[in-house]
């Protein structure tokens, strides 16, 4: 009778862990980490207290203040890329989505109360990798799409491209991975692992997603509707690939939009000078419109 009451006493006690207590029992062991130098972890504290000391309790709001925090870090890309999959963590080295990455990361762990490098690698975790988990380069999610589609259904974000003025729908096959593997340094020599990511690109064979189109992107109402800090995502032309870049939302004190990203021809986190509209309109652009999504509170 009594091992039953104790076995039950540790149900109920797991049943009422908060979520960030979960998520940094579940989190990849420090031996499953890649840092980029030994000062990650204190920059990171020390982010996070500069986050909670601002008083800021809504998650755009934080996604905003980290952005701020990161401007002018140097662009680089293929940081999470190794020999084996490791839980990459490095605030100083960003390209478009590990930016996007950090700063759902640093708000999440905000928004929970906590200010520990170690909670920040559990959220970085659970939305970086299917279900939340880790395993081989497999399990990392390549495409945005389904980084969307995973992390809305587990309730880390959002999507609320559907609820904008004017939003579309279009259908598009993501395969790019498989059909260009000679360009993914884990893919051009792996078959086992070309086989895996080829299975997961099944999923969205003729895949159905909301974006606006650029064209729209002026529009007073759309303006309106989009908030400084949301999370956007530019729907590429190019076949196979859906989601070219992301970035987020910059709001001026006039109620224009525009992009801040790190910039892979600025070389670094950036306010782009010309509103999103314009910014997308270049002649070589390969931009049919934007995806926005938001962390849910």
């Amino acid at each position: 009778m009594k091992k039953i009451l104790t076995l039950m006493m540790v149900v109920l006690v797991a049943c009422s862990m908060p979520q960030h207590s979960q998520q940094e029992a579940q989190a990849a062991s420090v031996q499953q980490m890649r840092f980029h130098c030994d000062k990650d972890t204190v920059r990171i504290n020390q982010l996070l207290q500069r986050g909670i000391d601002s008083g800021i309790k809504t998650a755009n709001g934080l996604v905003a203040f980290y952005a701020d925090e990161l401007l002018g870090t140097p662009y680089v890309a293929h940081t999470l890329e190794g020999d084996q999959e490791l839980l990459t963590i490095n605030i100083d080295e960003l390209d478009c989505t590990t930016f996007v990455e950090t700063l759902y990361a640093l708000a999440r762990t905000t928004l929970n109360g906590r200010y520990s490098w170690r909670d920040y690698a559990a959220n970085l975790e659970n939305l970086r990798y299917r279900d939340g988990q880790m395993g081989d380069y497999s399990t990392r999610m390549h495409y945005i799409s389904e980084w969307i589609v995973n992390n809305q259904s587990r309730g880390n974000l959002k999507e609320v491209t559907p609820d904008l003025p004017h939003a579309d729908y279009m259908t598009k096959t993501i395969d790019f991975m498989t059909k260009h593997k000679d360009s993914y340094q884990s893919l051009k020599n792996d078959s086992v692992m070309v086989e895996k990511i080829k299975g997961f690109e099944m999923g969205f064979r003729n895949h159905r997603m909301p974006y606006l189109k650029k064209t729209w992107l002026g529009d007073k109402a759309v303006k309106a509707a989009l908030r400084d800090g949301d999370f956007v995502g530019l729907v590429t032309k190019i076949e196979g690939l859906d989601i070219s870049h992301l970035g987020i939302i910059h709001k001026d004190d006039k109620g224009d939009i525009y992009l801040l990203d790190a910039s892979m021809s600025g070389g670094k986190v950036m306010l782009e000078q010309k509103n999103l509209r314009d910014h997308l309109s270049g002649g070589k652009s390969t931009c049919l419109g934007i995806r926005v999504f938001r962390i849910v509170e």
